[in-house]
This record gives C-alpha cells, sequence and structure tokens, in this order.
C-alpha cells in the first residue's frame, strides 16, 4: 500500500465527530490508556493474524458508553494497517445501505457499527452469511423476473460496539470472534488521559486539579475530557496560568457536578426514589415518567453509574435507593 493510499485507508467516515474529538484519540494500543485485559489479548490477535496475512476475527465490544469503543476499534483498524468505515445501527435502514458499505470495503478493512444492537432485523440476518462466508445474497428485479444474486465479499473484520450485549440475538452474537467488556476507568487512569489531553490542549494542568477532575469523571473518559474542556475554559476567562483543584471546583460548581460526578439528573432520580417513593422498590417508568427523561436514556447513561458506585440497587419489584445515596443527598434514612 503506498502513502496515498495509506492515508485514504486511515480516513475515518463519522461527520458527528469534531475535528477537536479526533485529535485526542489515541492511534496505537501502546498509547491507548486503561483496558490493560482487552489490549494484552487484542495485542496478541492482531499480531497473529498480520503474521497469517488475514483479516482479523470480528470483535464484539460492550460496556457503558463513553468508555472508548470507537477509539478502540479506530486503533485496532491502525495497528492492523487497514481501513475503516464507521456507521451505527440506526443508521443502516435497510439491506441495501448494507450492501453499499460491504460493496466499498478492500480486504482486511474494519467496518464498525455502533449501537449494533439497534440494526433492523432484516438488515442483522444478511450480517449472518457476510461475517460467517463472507457472501450475501441478494434479491434483483420484482415479481416473476425477480431473482438472487450471490455477492462475495473480501475478508474484512466486523467491529460492533454496543450498551446492551444482552439483546443481540444468539445468532449474531455467536458470530463474533472475540467479545470483550469494557469497564469503569479507575481514578489513576482518567488522570493519566486527563494529563495527556490537557497536553494536547497546550493548557497546563496540576496534579490537584488532574485529581479533582479524575474523582468527578464518573469513571469515563469521554466524561473527563468534556469536564476538562469546560474547566479549560473557565480558567482560560479567569486568566489561570494552570488547572488546579480550586479552578476545578469552581468550574463544577456551576455546572452542577458534585464531588462524585453526579450531576442534576442524577440527583433526580434519587430524589424522585427517595421523596416521592420512600427509597423504592420504584420501576424505571415510574423514575423516567417522573424525572422527564426516556426509560433507555436513564437505563443506559444514567443507572450503570449508579449502579457502579451503589447508590442504586436493582430487585425483582423496582430499583431501591441505598443508605448510600441518603448520605451523599443528606437525607435521613426512613426510620423503618
Amino acid at each position: 500500500m503506498d502513502d496515498d493510499q495509506h492515508l485514504m485507508s486511515a480516513q475515518v467516515e463519522n461527520e458527528a465527530e469534531s475535528a477537536g474529538e479526533t485529535s485526542l484519540r489515541p492511534q496505537w494500543l501502546a498509547d491507548y490508556i486503561g483496558q490493560e485485559q482487552i489490549k494484552r489479548k487484542l495485542s496478541v490477535y492482531i499480531q497473529a493474524a498480520r503474521s497469517r496475512e488475514e483479516a482479523l476475527d470480528h470483535v464484539l465490544l460492550y460496556g457503558p458508553p463513553g468508555l472508548g469503543k470507537t477509539t478502540l476499534a479506530m486503533v485496532i483498524a491502525h495497528e492492523m494497517n487497514v481501513g475503516i468505515k464507521t456507521t451505527s445501527g440506526p443508521a443502516i435502514e435497510k439491506p441495501g445501505d448494507l450492501v453499499a458499505m460491504l460493496n466499498e470495503l478492500h480486504p482486511g478493512d474494519v467496518l464498525f457499527i455502533d449501537e449494533i444492537h439497534r440494526l433492523p432485523k432484516t438488515v442483522e440476518e444478511m450480517l449472518y452469511s457476510a461475517m460467517e462466508d463472507y457472501f450475501i445474497d441478494i434479491v434483483v428485479g420484482e415479481g416473476p423476473a425477480a431473482h438472487p444474486i450471490h455477492f462475495p465479499l473480501p475478508p474484512f473484520t466486523l467491529i460492533g460496539a454496543t450498551t446492551r450485549a444482552g439483546v443481540l440475538s444468539a445468532p449474531l452474537r455467536d458470530r463474533f470472534g472475540i467479545i470483550e467488556h469494557m469497564a469503569y476507568y479507575s481514578q489513576a487512569e482518567l488522570e493519566k488521559i486527563i494529563f495527556r489531553s490537557a497536553k494536547i490542549f497546550a493548557m497546563p494542568i496540576e496534579p490537584t486539579g488532574a485529581r479533582e477532575l479524575a474523582m468527578r469523571s464518573r469513571g469515563t473518559p469521554r466524561i473527563a475530557n468534556r469536564l476538562l474542556k469546560r474547566v479549560r475554559d473557565f480558567a482560560q476567562v479567569a486568566g489561570c496560568d494552570a488547572i488546579d483543584a480550586v479552578t476545578v471546583n469552581k468550574a463544577l460548581k456551576l455546572l452542577q457536578v458534585d464531588e462524585r460526578g453526579l450531576d442534576e439528573i442524577d440527583r433526580r432520580i434519587l430524589h424522585t426514589m427517595i421523596d416521592y417513593y420512600h427509597g423504592g422498590p420504584v420501576g424505571l417508568k415510574t423514575i423516567a415518567a417522573n424525572v422527564g427523561e426516556e426509560m433507555g436514556t436513564i437505563e443506559e447513561m444514567y443507572e450503570p453509574y449508579l449502579l457502579q458506585i451503589g447508590f442504586i440497587a436493582r430487585t425483582p419489584r423496582g430499583r431501591v435507593a441505598t443508605p448510600a445515596a441518603y448520605r451523599h443527598l443528606g437525607v435521613a434514612l426512613p426510620s423503618d
């Protein structure tokens, strides 16, 4: 592959990303912070596939949003020295959309599908033969003139990302040779990410500032980078030479992000359970109606972290606020 072709193959077709976000993404596994076990295994799989001159086996990455699934897919493509095309489940509305994407792939290329659990059933079924045997059968024409066409595909790697692995159908899930769960990041890992991003932003940050930001980032790199951008705005307007803990505290107080990383919606969820339903059990549908958010938004974006830090618990009858949630909100536990 010559230089021009390599540059073309390295392009990522994701119009939703801004240039600033893209610049924060590492390109190599060695530069990717966190998810150490996954990186070690992927390093072996990638090295083996390259030595055999084969496409990497299909990869499924699952876990809460913002943990770096898209970034890791791009790193895999870069390590394999192949092109990558990115899309999402809702964007592939009909089989023809999938055919068009698969037709543009070169041998070894990566097709990344975010929110793969939201693929239409007809599209998902077409993926089965594409993933397993590298072909698709399409029907051309209508009525008596309709006839199937066998359409061979080059060997490729499908990387799927989802926040809801449990809703994937068994036939689709079983066709992924590599299945990895993305875990929340430790505070130390988030501090490293914040230092790296601050360097890219050319905004000095003190260890106290990085530590305070990491504590409030919900174990999630995307949130850490988003908060860093906003704190940088406050620091620049205030004329600060570097971001310290005082600057972080002032900025995040205005943003209504507390010391555990909870924002206004998190606190409304907890207050709804405690103030109106005596701490629960309360159903997700009831919580969503009171908070004014969709059930899926609460279940995928807010609930995982509240479960992780032990502020809510799931029971067969619904969600329950734990004593830790009462203490955090400064609310007295009920006497019973």
